[in-house]
């Protein structure tokens, strides 16, 4: 064994609780951590011939790149939709790379943590009131779980024209259907060779809205003359959270034949409070759902699942089958996640979501979903009352999009947030909503509060006066 490989096992629990301590110190003091950095990003170093060890490699972490993390799972880092992650999500993740299992199998000998894996989903099924009638699985982020679903979506496209378009490749031209879809959609329409220019929109509600217009929807429709498509439907559009009908939808779906995607990548938390559940009704009509874990479940980074009804669970099979391992019969008998969704290599990305879940359970998540709600009306309401700020979309749900209220003032905006951004009380991001300069805050981060909310606006006005 490498001398260094040696030195580090025999000294792994020091290690472990020097790592340990760094990264508590660092939770605890998250609140006053820059949202921001300004650090000077250092030069590349060319790769050490022997090596340094752990003890050491941590240190050279320290100097050069520590310093230039922010404070991404705190309170006040409102871009992004990013949520902090929770305790239990915490010693979930850290056990999934101790353990360092590959979830494909659910049987046999070897491996068999895929079973964590499909417990995990039955909870989240659970969190959401959806139905188990859903396959799910873990992939990283809203751009896979989109990319998985529309690939099943495109293989039924196929066989609605006796095709295989895994196998034989596309032949025919797939009609895409939606208003307002996240740029992770379109970006899984060219990596699916569907194409992301090929989209025909449709018309949004009239007045201040982001959700489909239902008649004009069955307009588009009736101009495809019995073509099969797909609709890409929003549970929560990235600027204003708007939701679209899909109960008539769903009454749509009676009448036509398509495939319903829904990407509910943040929205579909709203299902965890009973406040909020009625924009949801209905939903679980989908033929498909996206939904974002490392977003409002508050589980670490590279987190997503995707739910595809198990009626597809042919299509779903035919469309990522791995080579080497054929089925016979139902692929659920002998289920294997490697004939399921695009990798055949994966973490145990199951383990953070099942242990935060069971920590907090339902009420814990209805509380996380309602309390980020609360801020962002209160958020939103002190904007309205300035007088140097506006809105400009109602706030919906979590997320908030202003401006600055004077017209003289618009060309002002972006000095104003990279004013706002530099001091590293707080970072928003840049939007635009109607054609118009926008800045967008989302809430979504478990450690939240009013006071994080208050700080902000001081800082806001400070600033406005400033420029």
């Amino acid at each position: 064994m490498n001398k260094l490989l040696q030195t580090d096992l025999l000294e792994l629990d020091s290690l472990l609780e020097k790592v340990k301590k760094q990264g508590v110190d660092y939770i605890h003091t998250i609140d006053d951590r820059s949202t921001s950095s300004n650090e000077n990003i250092p030069d590349v170093l060319a790769l050490n011939t022997k090596g340094i060890g752990a003890r050491e490699t941590l240190q050279l972490f320290n100097e050069r790149f520590e310093p230039i993390l922010v404070s991404s799972g705190g309170p006040r880092f409102w871009g992004y939709v990013i949520g902090g992650s929770t305790p239990a999500s915490i010693m979930g993740d850290w056990l999934a790379t101790i353990y360092d299992q590959n979830p494909q199998a659910i049987n046999g000998q070897g491996d068999i943590s895929a079973n964590i894996e499909l417990e995990t989903i039955k909870l989240i099924l659970n969190l959401f009131d959806l139905p188990e009638s859903f396959v799910g699985g873990f992939v990283t982020g809203a751009t896979m779980s989109n990319f998985t679903c529309l690939a099943v979506a495109r293989q039924w496209i196929g066989k609605t024209y006796g095709k295989d378009f895994a196998k034989e490749g596309i032949t025919e031209k797939i009609n895409i259907l939606t208003a307002s879809p996240h740029s992770s959609a379109i970006k899984s329409l060219a990596l699916l060779g569907i194409g992301s220019n090929t989209i025909i929109k449709v018309k949004t509600i009239e007045g201040n809205r982001e959700a489909i217009a239902i008649d004009d929807l069955e307009t588009q429709i009736k101009k495809l003359n019995g073509q099969p498509f797909i609709l890409i439907s929003s549970a929560g559009t990235v600027n204003s959270v708007d939701f679209d009908n899909f109960t008539a939808i769903k009454n749509l779906k009676e009448k036509y034949n398509f495939w319903w995607h829904t990407d509910a990548a943040f929205g579909g938390f709203a299902a965890c409070s009973n406040t909020y559940k009625h924009f949801l009704k209905d939903w679980e009509y989908s033929d498909s759902i996206t939904l974002d874990c490392h977003k409002w479940l508050n589980v670490p980074y590279e987190s997503a699942v995707f739910l595809v009804k198990e009626e597809h669970k042919l299509l779903q099979t035919e469309s990522f089958q791995n080579s080497n391992a054929p089925y016979l019969g139902d692929p659920l008998e002998n289920f294997n996640y490697l004939n399921f969704l695009p990798e055949n290599s994966r973490r145990l990305k199951a383990l953070p979501a099942w242990f935060s879940l069971r920590a907090y359970g339902k009420e814990g998540y209805a509380t996380i979903v309602e309390n980020s709600i609360d801020l962002a009306m209160y958020f939103g309401s002190i904007i309205e009352e300035s007088a140097d700020f506006k809105l400009l979309v109602p706030v919906r749900l979590n997320n908030i999009v202003f401006n600055l209220k004077s017209n003289q003032n618009q060309d002002k905006i972006d000095t104003f947030l990279t004013q706002l951004n530099a001091t590293g009380k707080v970072f928003m991001t840049p939007t635009f909503y109607n054609k118009e300069k926008g800045i967008r805050a989302s809430f979504v981060n478990w450690r939240t509060s009013k006071k994080d909310v208050d700080l902000v606006f001081d800082e806001m006005n400070r600033i406005i006066s400033l420029i």
